[in-house]
């Protein structure tokens, strides 16, 4: 059964939903059953996909890569970063060549997670 900000993926033709309206017992797409994306925590490789939320002025910046930012060539780049709160989701959308961050107008104690998506490692959170 989907639940509340799931995100799944369709792997024949790469669209990619958030759950907006929970209970449907399954998801297709293409005629196939779309994968439930699971949120990843832990970096183990040299491209650091965790999002690090940093307090700014009038917000909140989350990047991704907090020393080494997440590279963002056509084929392997971070398509969004979000944030999730009681209150709802902040996303930005990103493209290959856009910096690996995202500004935020809310305070860091409000924020319940960060996450981001790459397009060839999944979906990651902090």
């Amino acid at each position: 059964m989907t639940q509340l900000r799931d995100i799944y993926y369709c792997e024949k033709c790469g669209n990619v939903i958030e759950i907006l309206n929970e209970g449907a017992p399954a998801l297709v797409c293409c005629k196939e059953p779309m994968i439930k994306l699971e949120e990843k925590n832990e970096d183990s490789s040299v491209e650091k996909h965790v999002p690090f939320i940093e307090e700014v002025e009038d917000g909140v910046l989350v990047k991704v890569g907090q020393n080494t930012a997440h590279p963002m060539l056509e084929k392997h780049y971070i398509k969004f970063i979000e944030i999730l709160t009681a209150n709802g989701v902040y996303r930005k959308e990103l493209n290959a060549g856009d910096e690996p961050q995202a500004k935020f107008p809310v305070k860091k104690s409000e924020i319940i997670k960060a996450r981001e998506w790459c397009n060839l490692h999944g979906l990651w959170k902090s």
